[in-house]
């Protein structure tokens, strides 16, 4: 680390050795590569690719982004290369320069045959591509069930999750979405179904109109917000997924800073996404791993103590704020 930091921030999450828990968020980090003349990326506890499906997908109509206040609104409708271009353009690279930070390869489809289709994909090439993991990102839209959002409905989800349990044996994450009342019982589904994690959380609904126009701003009316505003919706819900199950959490939602990504492993994730911040910063990934490396420095700590930490009863005599310190 810089700095001539001791911490050791190495940290296990099923099963799969990560240098640091510090990855980049699936959408804000392209497919690696695009950062290459920026920072060494190897120094990354993982990179998650851009959702990936079957083929290459257009996306929604333009404007597909909106600045609002706490963060942005994205409709950028998983525009993607698909997995095969991914696999010869953008694989090599990778191989090459990534480790030894991870690969995380998020993949999705519009229904769950196409998910496993593509999980079996990548599960054949996991060797020539790198992959350490699959990351299944379920906020997609069913074409079978009239554009139900598969990761709103337990049955869908759990279709999906049979599906490509079936075809891998790559270590598998769950993304969930907040779009949800509870993420309790779909945190619960993962863990029944096989999943060795869940990510948490994707981003928001959210709308913005145009006084000019007076019609929605973006090209495809809504979108999903994401920035400083998720920040405590997605540490509520790590919090609480914590306390529901066993399998590992990864948090994501508002982290632009190391005291940002402190609250998610308090809260109990072991691994956090660092997103939206890196289009206003490029090297916030960077400085979240370093912050996170003096804290421990300074309080004297190991990484695995401080996961879970806020799930402990505080001592009686001791103010809530003098604990926080």
């Amino acid at each position: 680390m810089s700095g001539g930091s001791a911490a050791n921030l190495a940290v296990e999450l099923a099963g799969v050795r990560f240098q640091n828990p510090v990855w980049v968020a699936s959408g804000t980090f392209g497919y690696g590569d695009d950062f290459q003349t920026i920072f060494d990326v190897s120094r990354l506890g993982a990179v998650v690719t851009k959702t990936l499906f079957l083929g290459p997908r257009d996306g929604n109509p333009p404007p597909r982004i909106a600045e609002v206040g706490g963060g942005m609104l994205n409709s950028i409708g998983l525009a993607n290369i698909g997995w095969e271009a991914f696999r010869e353009r953008k694989a090599p690279w990778l191989r090459q320069h990534l480790p030894p930070a991870q690969l995380v390869v998020n993949v999705a489809g519009n229904t769950a045959e196409e998910y496993r289709e593509v999980a079996l994909r990548v599960d054949a090439a996991r060797a020539e591509v790198g992959a350490a993991a699959l990351e299944l990102n379920i906020s997609c839209p069913n074409v079978n069930e009239g554009g139900t959002n598969i990761g709103c409905d337990l049955r869908l989800t759990r279709e999906v999750l049979r599906e490509v349990r079936a075809v891998t044996s790559l270590p598998l994450l769950v993304k969930l979405s907040p779009n949800n009342a509870d993420l309790v019982p779909f945190a619960r589904l993962a863990e029944e179904e096989g999943a060795d994690g869940v990510s948490l959380i994707n981003t928001l609904y959210g709308m913005t109109v145009d006084l000019h126009s007076r019609r929605p701003f973006l090209g495809h009316g809504s979108g999903g917000l994401s920035g400083p505003s998720l920040l405590p919706v997605g540490v509520f819900w790590t919090y609480k997924v914590h306390q529901a199950v066993r399998i590992p959490i990864v948090g994501i939602g508002g982290i632009a800073r190391a005291e940002d990504a402190l609250q998610y492993l308090m809260a109990g994730a072991r691994a956090v996404q660092v997103g939206t911040a890196s289009f206003l910063n490029p090297f916030a990934s960077l400085e979240v791993i370093d912050g996170i490396a003096r804290f421990l420095d300074r309080h004297r700590m190991d990484l695995e103590e401080l996961i879970g930490v806020a799930h402990e009863r505080r001592p009686q005599n001791v103010p809530a704020a003098a604990a926080a310190v």
